[in-house]
């Protein structure tokens, strides 16, 4: 009986979720033009913009080839940054929805958090296609590495993406903050380094930063062990398990002050 009754409730979730996710999807880019195309192409033109202004420099970084590996990092930064960032500002303009008997703020926060992750993947998928077709860059080493890199930075992003949208749900200044932490947290992200290269000082807080992990860790199965890619998958299972937990505790709570009001 209360295995029925999960499954019924996973059900309704789901579909709440999916309802959210058209919502958004809609709402943010409409019917017009190459509408939820944009969910992917935006990215990518970030991404190939980047590339371009690297390539005008340099053929190589760390001894890696210089496309493939702007093109792993840079696509790592759209990855935590998109999908925290659009939690930062969910519940006011989805507040009405609330009035819904089955929509709640984790539901709101859920279908944000997944948009962006849809539309960061897609556009990685595409432009690597693109550029390994086209002879710029090789195949994967190990394509599981790389799957297994980009999932746990997605989860990371997202249990973030949970506290950073109840905090500033709770605090208005937070917020604003959080936009300028994003700019200082980028030399440490692991994007634009690798930690066997860094100076000892970085590389000390580059070893305690889990997204650093989760970017090493996906270069290390495009680039092989070429990569010197050091990162530690157990203290990044330990780091999302408690950013999800703390980030469903907060989205309770702020639920109890939104939905009660």
């Amino acid at each position: 009986m209360h295995t029925e009754n999960f499954i019924d409730s996973l059900k309704i979730q789901s579909r709440i979720i999916g309802a959210l996710l058209l919502r958004e999807i809609l709402t943010r880019y409409g019917r017009h033009n190459i509408g939820f195309f944009w969910l992917f192409v935006e990215p990518m033109i970030f991404n190939l913009g980047v590339l371009l202004i690297r390539l005008t420099a340099h053929e190589r970084t760390f001894g890696l080839d210089i496309v493939a590996f702007v093109s792993t990092g840079y696509a790592t930064i759209l990855l935590w940054r998109n999908t925290i960032n659009r939690c930062g500002n969910a519940l006011e303009p989805n507040r009405s929805l609330l009035h819904h008997r089955n929509v709640r703020v984790f539901d709101i926060f859920v279908s944000r958090i997944l948009l962006e992750i849809a539309g960061t993947t897609l556009s990685f998928l595409i432009i690597s296609s693109i550029l390994i077709a086209a002879g710029v860059m090789h195949l994967p080493d190990n394509i599981f590495k790389v799957f297994l890199g980009w999932f746990l930075l997605a989860w990371f992003s997202g249990g973030v993406a949970l506290i950073i949208g109840a905090a500033a749900y709770l605090s208005e200044t937070f917020e604003r903050l959080w936009h300028i932490i994003t700019y200082l947290f980028l030399p440490i992200c692991g994007a634009f380094t690798m930690t066997a290269f860094a100076p000892p000082p970085l590389a000390v807080i580059l070893e305690h930063v889990p997204i650093v992990s989760c970017v090493e860790l996906l270069r290390e199965g495009y680039f092989g062990l070429y990569a010197d890619a050091r990162y530690d998958i157990p203290f990044v299972l330990v780091s999302n398990l408690i950013v999800s937990f703390v980030g469903i505790y907060l989205s309770r709570m702020v639920s109890y002050r939104v939905e009660g009001a």
